[in-house]
């Protein structure tokens, strides 16, 4: 809240009007501040649509602009400022170091690491035309399709074990062939749940 007199350093010390502008700062700063704070929750905030609405008040006067109900005058500036902020790209975004917005990636894949993604699949796809069409039917099923195992044993005609039997022996034969190509010596078979 509010306390002392008004940030008065914008305020000429011979000016006749500074006793009347601190005067109305003791006696309405208080109210302009919590009609503020009342919108924001925020007491920082408040204060600064306090001064700023004070302020606005000094400058009109010096513009030699006739305020003839000050208060009223205070709450509708303090009430638009406030409605300001609300709107203001800064309120909404605020303002981040350039070193933390570089470290924000994009929900896409950079160019590189797409192109890097389709340059392995493409490799993929070609071990697995070497693979058996048992096998490439089964993962296909499995990993390209995304089906659960009694998707896969529905489709194939045969038990939900027989369908964790044949993906559990084509990973495994995925997994030799890609360990024979050297880009793949990293490779592990997935596990089956």
């Amino acid at each position: 809240m509010p306390q002392g007199s008004a940030n008065t350093s914008d305020v000429p010390e011979g000016s006749p009007r500074r006793a009347e502008f601190e005067a109305l700062y003791a006696q309405h700063s208080r109210e302009v501040w919590a009609l503020a704070y009342a919108r924001w929750m925020d007491s920082d905030q408040a204060m600064d649509v306090t001064q700023e609405a004070f302020m606005r008040l000094w400058k009109q006067w010096e513009a030699g602009e006739d305020i003839q109900n000050p208060r009223a005058w205070l709450l509708r500036v303090a009430r638009n400022l406030a409605e300001d902020y609300a709107k203001s790209s800064f309120r909404r975004n605020g303002t981040q170091p350039p070193e933390l917005l570089n470290g924000v990636r994009s929900a896409q894949p950079q160019p590189i690491e797409k192109l890097e993604q389709e340059e392995l699949f493409a490799q993929l796809r070609a071990v697995l035309e070497e693979l058996a069409p048992p096998d490439r039917e089964i993962l296909t099923l499995r990993y390209a399709l995304d089906y659960d195992a009694n998707t896969i044993a529905e489709r194939l005609d045969i038990a939900v074990t027989a369908v964790h039997m044949r993906l559990s022996r084509a990973r495994q034969r995925l997994a030799e062939k890609l360990s024979t190509h050297g880009d793949f010596d990293s490779a592990q078979p997935g596990t089956e749940n």
